[in-house]
């Protein structure tokens, strides 16, 4: 019995053998046919040389130089309105009137007074030349005379000050007041704003001071026209520092002259600080950012192949889509553009045709 039993575990472990040992030959044979990946393609960049002017980068807000809110001095009801919401105006005209019925009556009221007042003074002093009256009462007369005259000055003004008139040219917000609308004194009409020039207001670090001057070239670019670059000079820098941020207030006046810019837009603000110099220069695309510093891929050729090489490199200032390389590389020196995910140090490369 017991040799049935040991026969049959022998051709049991016979059978298995033999199927894990065929699978063995099978995985082997298929691990000897499969081919080694291919390397990773990579477009390449070459280190060039640039003339970089020195600046100094913020950014700030679009202001007018000249921007009011239109209001009343004298309370009163709109009788006549002049100028729709965005209408252009120039210096001096009316944008709109309040009603003066009842002043203008006060003031035909006040001639007369002083019509009477002048013909009582040239009588006095008829009288006075023939000694018919008494010195006392032709200075009351002179008096009566320039306070009539006054009044009529000081109604005539009250009515005046119920025109309101552009104060200098420019561009009429939203208006924010209807015809036959009651205003009390100080009530918001409409803004008025002159376009052209404008100026940028920004600031910087304290450790730039020294590099700030008046009448540098400033260059400023907002999100409406990202295309676009408006230039202009800085007008004035803040004697003192900002108390709490310690930074220094700047102020440009800035070329708008379609108006594109306007009030109260973000700006990006780059301040030239002195003439172009010679810059090493790579897109910024090819340097890789992270928390230990900044690197990239150095392409090396030998024995025919191309492999990269991870170097360490030290950056400057960054304009337009390129990045300053200050240290780690050379000019002509070529590095990966584009591709890389998964490369590693000593990576064998495949080198697209399309270098920039």
């Amino acid at each position: 019995m017991s040799k049935k039993i040991l026969l049959l575990a022998i051709i049991i472990i016979v059978i298995f053998g033999g199927l894990f040992g065929s699978k063995f030959l099978q995985i082997n044979k298929a691990m000897s046919s499969r081919k080694a990946p291919p390397p990773p393609t990579v477009t390449t960049v070459e280190v060039i040389k640039e003339q970089w002017e020195n600046t100094l980068s913020s950014v700030g807000t679009i202001n007018p130089v000249r921007g009011i809110v239109l209001s009343n001095e004298i309370a009163g009801i709109i009788s006549v309105l002049h100028v729709d919401s965005g209408a252009t105006v120039k210096k001096g005209d009316l944008i709109l009137e309040l009603d003066t019925s009842t002043d203008r009556a006060n003031l035909d009221g006040l001639v007369a007074a002083e019509k009477l007042a002048t013909i009582k003074f040239k009588r006095q002093v008829t009288l006075l030349k023939n000694k018919a009256t008494s010195l006392s009462s032709h200075d009351e007369a002179r008096a009566e005379l320039d306070i009539a005259k006054a009044a009529v000055i000081s109604q005539q003004s009250i009515i005046n000050k119920k025109k309101i008139r552009a104060p200098f040219s420019g561009e009429i917000g939203i208006r924010l007041v209807s015809l036959g609308q009651y205003l009390d004194k100080g009530a918001q009409i409409a803004q008025l704003v002159s376009l052209s020039p404008i100026i940028a207001d920004f600031s910087f670090p304290e450790r730039h001071f020294a590099q700030l001057k008046t009448g540098q070239l400033v260059k400023v670019k907002v999100q409406a026209y990202p295309d676009e670059v408006f230039t202009g000079n800085i007008q004035a820098i803040n004697p003192s520092l900002h108390q709490e941020t310690r930074s220094i207030g700047v102020r440009a006046t800035i070329d708008n002259p379609n108006e594109k810019l306007r009030a109260g837009m973000f700006a990006e603000v780059t301040a030239i600080t002195s003439k172009a110099s010679p810059v090493l220069t790579l897109p910024e695309t090819a340097v890789l950012f992270n928390t230990y510093g900044e690197s990239v891929y150095v392409v090396k050729q030998q024995d025919g192949q191309h492999s990269v090489e991870l170097r360490n490199i030290e950056t400057g200032a960054h304009q337009e889509g390129r990045v300053e390389i200050v240290k780690g590389l050379q000019l002509n020196d070529i590095v990966v553009n584009e591709g890389h995910v998964k490369l590693r140090n000593g990576q064998v490369v495949t080198l697209s045709n399309n270098q920039q």
